[in-house]
């Protein structure tokens, strides 16, 4: 299954605890439709010393989101936008702001 927000856009958190927040994707997990969000939805890990985490104690990291709870913010016009799809002239498919209707690189 392919999902229509990739790694690197800036999306917009529309439902939940986090609601009005922006921030830009670290990574998507289609098969879960989990995506995380830079410094968005944190919680507490109580860790213990371990060769990556020398010092151990609580360490604060990004939880998952579920990708319906986040809209696409257009690069054109700014806005929280859904996406479309089109072909292009030259036969390759793009993600198309249903706003501006600007293609989304």
């Amino acid at each position: 299954m392919s999902l229509s927000i990739r790694k690197n856009d800036t999306v917009l958190v529309i439902t939940g605890k986090e609601k009005g927040k922006k921030g830009r994707v670290i990574s998507v997990d289609p098969t879960r439709n989990k995506i995380l969000i830079e410094r968005i939805n944190l919680i507490k890990r109580h860790t213990k010393p371990s060769k990556k985490y020398a010092q151990g104690g609580i360490i604060e990291k990004e939880a998952p989101l579920h990708i319906s709870n986040v809209m696409m913010i257009c690069s054109k016009c700014g806005k929280p936008t859904r996406l479309g799809n089109t072909v292009l002239s030259d036969g390759k498919k793009a993600r198309v702001c249903k706003k501006c209707k600007e293609v989304i690189e």
